[in-house]
């Protein structure tokens, strides 16, 4: 990065808010949790089990409290790839769409299936539901949408909500599930939002390539600063940290506290639960906000 930022230039909050802020993530009662690709998938990009489990066991030890949750998840690229054999290496770089929807349709049923195999340890009830940008925007469908997780959460389920690859297009996609999480969140009157990534959180810099990279604990007036850091300077594809932020922000505006963590971080959730500072925290609005 061409220029020194630190911490403070980002614009931490102030430390009452942010503890109120954490107060409230602790106490949620239902929470929205977002797992992207990164946090599901190897090396190679194809599912890993392993981190399938801890991702389930995580969100288990919200559900032990009674929290409702409702997991957002990456992954049917990712579990396709892996059914097939097939990836990038053996499509000669070619990466395009249509393969991606196609991989995904192989992979959603696998996914689901280890959800289902994993959650069963715990004898907790899943259920798929899979969404385009169009049932969030039709007031009809998302009444629908809404109408159909209540009534699971009722029934003490996890709802797994994931986007429609193999329908979505340009114009409906809603970008690697992170944006949805944050019209889940704001739509179903959540407590909370946690978006779980390969990385502790938001940084300074890509903690990747930068070993001075400071990790950034809490945004509130901060985010017009840390909008510009992350702009060009992370990941632009879907996934990156450039839409997690942009989702988080977004929940923060409506009055809900975000989370941006590290899906390998032990006890994650249980970690927010206790209030314990964890990932980088998006203070929730309390007036209006003119970015």
């Amino acid at each position: 990065m061409a220029e020194d930022v630190s911490v403070e230039r980002v614009g931490s909050a102030d430390p009452e808010g942010v503890a109120t802020a954490r107060e409230r993530a602790a106490a949620a009662d239902r929470v929205i949790v977002k797992a992207g690709t990164n946090s599901l998938t190897d090396a190679d990009s194809r599912l890993d089990r392993v981190k399938l489990d801890k991702l389930v066991a995580d969100v288990m030890d919200l559900r032990e409290r009674g929290t409702e949750v409702v997991l957002v998840s990456s992954g049917a690229v990712g579990a396709g790839t892996g059914r097939l054999d097939v990836g990038p290496e053996s499509r000669d770089g070619v990466d395009s769409i249509a393969e991606s929807q196609a991989l995904s349709t192989v992979g959603q049923g696998l996914l689901m299936r280890h959800y289902t195999q994993s959650f069963e340890r715990f004898d907790q009830d899943v259920a798929q539901i899979l969404v385009t940008g169009t049932d969030l925007d039709a007031p009809e469908r998302f009444d629908n949408f809404t109408n159909t997780v209540e009534t699971l959460l009722s029934w003490g389920v996890v709802p797994v909500v994931n986007e429609n690859d193999a329908v979505a297009t340009d114009e409906l996609r809603i970008g690697d599930n992170d944006m949805l999480s944050a019209s889940v969140a704001i739509g179903l009157d959540a407590d909370l939002l946690v978006t779980l990534t390969d990385v502790d959180g938001v940084y300074t810099g890509n903690p990747k390539r930068d070993a001075d990279a400071e990790l950034i604990e809490a945004v509130d007036d901060g985010y017009d600063r840390l909008r510009e850091i992350v702009g060009d300077g992370t990941e632009t594809d879907f996934g990156g940290i450039r839409t997690k932020v942009e989702g988080a922000h977004d929940v923060s505006r409506h009055g809900i506290p975000a989370i941006i963590a590290g899906s390998a971080e032990r006890d994650v959730l249980a970690r927010i639960a206790a209030g314990k500072p964890t990932g980088t925290l998006f203070v929730p609005q309390t007036g209006d906000d003119d970015e």
